[in-house]
Formats: C-alpha cells, sequence, structure tokens
C-alpha cells in the first residue's frame, strides 16, 4: 500500500509472513531496510505480530549480546572437555594473562642469563632462589578480592570453594612450573642441579595455600615468600663457601622440602572448608 505523505509501505499480508518469519528474500531484505526508517510499518507489524513469540526473541536476542565472548584459551579449554563455567573461571585467572605471564618470562631470561654467565663449577644460586617464588606470586594472583579482579564472579560459582581455589591453583602452578623448566632449559651445564628450585617451589606454593585458610589469600604468601627469603640469607651466612649449594639445595634440604610440601597438602586437605566460609570474603 502506500501513502501521499510517507510514500512507499510493506504490505500488512507481508508484514504478518514477516512476523512469523516466513517472508521470502529479496522482500525479506526490502522489509528490514523499510522497517528502519517507518514508525506506521513498525506499528503494524506489533500489532500483527505474536507478543509471547516477540517478547522471546527479543529475550534471546539480549542473551546474545549480552554473553561475553570466550576467549582463545577458553575456547581451547572447551573443545578439550572442560566445562564452560569451568574453562570461564580458568581463562580468568589473573595469572594466565599475557601481561603477568611476559612479565614472568622476562624475569625467568634474566635470571637464567646470569646464572649461564657464572662458573658451572657451583649451582645457579640466583636463579633457584627466586625460581620458587614466581608460581608462588601467581598462585597468590588467582584467589581472592584483593587480586583477582574477577572474585565476585568466582565465589558466585556453583562449586565448592575449594574445589575452586585449586582449579586456579593448578592453572598457574602449572603455568609458572612449565615457565620454569623452559628457564631451566638455558643453564645445561648445572645439569640436574638446575632442577632444585622444583620441590621448593612445591612446598612454599602448598604451605601459602594451607595458610590461606587461617591468615587468608595475601597475608599467607607474603608470609611464605618472606620466611622463603629469611631462609636463603640463613643458608648463605652458614655456607661453608662461594662455591657450595645453599642448603635447601642440598639433597637433606631436597627432602625437607618434599616432607614439607607433603604435609602441607594434607593440613589444605584438612581445612577445605574453610573456603567456604563467608563465600565473597576473604577466607
Amino acid at each position: 500500500m502506500t501513502n501521499a505523505t510517507t510514500g512507499w509501505h510493506v504490505p500488512e499480508e507481508d508484514l504478518r509472513a514477516y512476523a512469523r518469519g516466513e517472508l521470502e528474500p529479496p522482500m525479506l531484505w526490502s522489509a528490514d531496510t523499510h522497517l528502519t526508517a517507518c514508525a506506521h510499518c513498525r506499528s503494524v507489524l506489533a500489532a500483527a505480530g505474536d507478543p509471547v513469540r516477540l517478547d522471546a526473541g527479543w529475550e534471546r536476542l539480549d542473551a546474545e549480546l549480552d554473553a561475553p565472548r570466550p576467549g582463545l584459551l577458553e575456547s581451547l579449554l572447551v573443545r578439550l572437555g572442560v566445562a564452560d563455567h569451568t574453562a570461564r573461571l580458568l581463562a580468568a585467572t589473573p595469572a594466565l594473562r599475557g601481561s603477568w605471564l611476559g612479565a614472568v618470562v622476562a624475569v625467568l631470561l634474566l635470571t637464567a642469563a646470569v646464572a649461564a654467565g657464572q662458573d658451572t663449577t657451583g649451582s645457579p644460586t640466583l636463579f633457584l632462589a627466586l625460581a620458587p617464588l614466581l608460581p608462588l606470586v601467581g598462585v597468590a594472583l588467582s584467589y581472592g578480592p584483593v587480586l583477582d579482579p574477577t572474585y565476585e564472579m568466582a565465589v558466585v560459582a556453583p562449586m565448592h570453594g575449594f574445589r575452586l581455589l585449586m582449579i586456579r591453583t593448578v592453572a598457574a602452578l602449572g603455568a609458572g612450573l612449565c615457565l620454569n623448566g623452559l628457564a631451566t632449559l638455558a643453564l645445561p651445564g648445572y645439569g640436574l642441579r638446575a632442577l632444585a628450585w622444583l620441590l621448593p617451589a612445591l612446598a612454599l606454593t602448598a604451605t601459602a595455600l594451607a595458610l590461606t585458610a587461617r591468615l587468608g589469600p595475601v597475608p599467607a604468601p607474603l608470609l611464605v615468600g618472606g620466611g622463603w627469603i629469611a631462609l636463603l640469607l640463613t643458608a648463605d651466612a652458614a655456607r661453608a663457601g662461594e662455591d657450595s649449594p645453599l642448603a635447601p639445595f642440598t639433597a637433606a634440604g631436597q627432602g625437607v622440602s618434599a616432607a614439607v610440601a607433603v604435609l602441607a597438602a594434607g593440613l589444605l586437605v584438612l581445612l577445605r572448608d574453610r573456603f567456604d566460609v563467608g563465600r565473597g570474603e576473604a577466607p
């Protein structure tokens, strides 16, 4: 039909077909273009359409527009069989962001370069001292309302607080250990001595997680990290010579680290229910 003032309008039969989703191209394209500029045809379409179906369509459109686009990591995790909500929580882990991983890589490369330039008759002391701290910091960034910008989303996730903590921890710890392992490859002259950071890293992380249940997600890693630095300073003052390894990197020290890691992991399991106390607040 036509109108002397507004010109051409979409016929009512076509508008009814449009409302039912039955209008075929090219008339469909013409109607789409015309409806964006014609209030009269939009009012006719509203009267001709099914209100329930129209509301449902708007709800689907709103949901699609509001839904966040999955990133590369999240899409990869879903393809590997990880549940959607778990993949989203993993992808949002601060310690998996490019900025943090890039900073870790830069620190490890510089430290490995310094260690590689030293005499390989001793041990890469600086690298071994620093490497256990990086996974600890990554785990500390991954849980808690202070350091995790997605904490509010995480605490309303339909899962046990301890499981949420373990998901984030495994992701951050896995990334940190992988980067440390790659940096270790840059120190072939030291052999297995360059891997002496692994057990201390596990011990520090497990201890910090166990203490988090009591102290909170920020004080616990700070306390553990400070204790590690104090231990290294004490061991450095007590060692026999410059070429001898620090106590934590000897066979006895490695055994102590393994024992601490096992004990801390057991304590963490015993305290797992504390991570559900006051969800939305620090444990």
